[in-house]
């Protein structure tokens, strides 16, 4: 079984009749989601094997970035993503285990270390850790190309210059084979049309040691806007700041007390974080929290939480004004992200 989930889906389905943050799990043979991440059955599967994929679905015209998979039974099953670039990494596995069961093959992304011959002893795993590394890693950059502007993301060129220097491959064909390896198992994504057509070419996907092909951590801040050539356009103050990390997070409401999937976007100078419904875009927001000179903390409970159940990877922001939000993040180290870039941009920002 194979997780493709970095945050929670929003998904409809039969077996649900309504939208719903589910955990989704891409396994070899169907699609798994289930109400937590630390669950350990899934509420509802769909097999894929005569399965069919429509994207973009246009079933909802008043939601963005749906996809639709149909069983072999005609039943029907719609997946919301929370960003562009997350549902195409979804659509092109999708599609890639309904082609392997259609040949008679079961889906398996862990093959990639046979298919390119790389070395049992190399831990693919420790590697993108050192990748990722503030201060010795792969630099992350913001890169302007056809009307589009890139952020958090690096080129294909650096990532196999940097595996030379750091002496993790001896030569450049050898360092297309680790990052080869790193593209396959979801450690690397492509950004852009360069590295996506590369990645798209065969039956696995293939790293561009190239100047033009862009890649992204897989659970980084990337995220690609397009912009406009008119420079009167004024942003709000609060919206100027450069993205510093986005994503999926659980929030407590205020007066109900109720948990909600919502997506946050930190911005540093000025130091703000703004939240948005995932299902909705990113035009309005719902709010925001100014950063300066707040706290945050990771707490192990959440006071008047008796409505939903919640535990562990919680963490508060306590803002100078004395509001406090209580948050929680699916993965312990996703939480440790979250609370380091918090704290950074609070200090630095204005």
């Amino acid at each position: 079984m194979i997780n493709f989930s970095f945050m929670p889906k929003i998904i409809r389905t039969l077996l649900l009749n309504s939208w719903k943050v589910m955990w989704v799990v891409l396994a070899d043979d169907a699609i798994e989601f289930y109400k937590k991440k630390t669950d350990n059955s899934p509420k509802g599967m769909i097999p894929l094997k005569g399965a069919t994929l429509t994207s973009p679905c246009q079933d909802f015209t008043k939601r963005m970035l749906v996809f639709k998979v149909r069983s072999a039974k005609n039943q029907e099953h719609f997946f919301q993503a929370t960003h562009l670039e997350e549902r195409e990494l979804w659509v092109k596995d999708i599609k890639r285990a309904i082609t392997c069961l259609q040949g008679g093959k079961k889906f398996a992304r862990k093959s990639t270390r046979r298919s390119i011959r790389l070395p049992e002893n190399v831990n693919l795993s420790e590697l993108y850790v050192l990748m990722k590394d503030q201060d010795k890693g792969v630099k992350e950059l913001k890169v302007e190309k056809d009307k589009r502007l890139f952020n958090h993301c690096f080129t294909g060129n650096t990532v196999i210059d940097w595996l030379i220097s750091e002496r993790k491959a001896r030569n450049r064909p050898e360092g297309l084979m680790l990052a080869t390896g790193l593209l396959n198992e979801g450690f690397l994504l492509p950004a852009g049309d360069v590295s996506k057509d590369g990645a798209e070419k065969g039956a696995e996907c293939v790293f561009l040691d190239q100047t033009e092909a862009l890649y992204y951590f897989a659970d980084s801040g990337f995220f690609c806007e397009g912009y406009s050539s008119d420079e009167d356009v004024i942003m709000k103050e609060e919206f100027r700041g450069a993205i510093v990390k986005q994503g999926c997070l659980l929030k407590q409401g205020h007066r109900r007390k109720n948990w909600k999937v919502r997506k946050f976007i930190l911005r540093d100078d000025p130091a703000y974080i703004h939240y948005y419904d995932p299902t909705k875009g990113e035009n309005d927001p719902l709010g925001s929290i100014h950063l300066r000179g707040s706290v945050v903390t990771a707490v192990e409970y959440v006071p008047d939480a008796k409505r939903y159940e919640v535990d562990g990877n919680l963490f508060e922001i306590i803002t100078s004004d004395e509001i406090h939000y209580y948050l929680q993040a699916a993965t312990a180290d996703e939480r440790k992200d979250w609370i380091k870039a918090i704290q950074s941009v609070s200090k630095t920002g204005k």
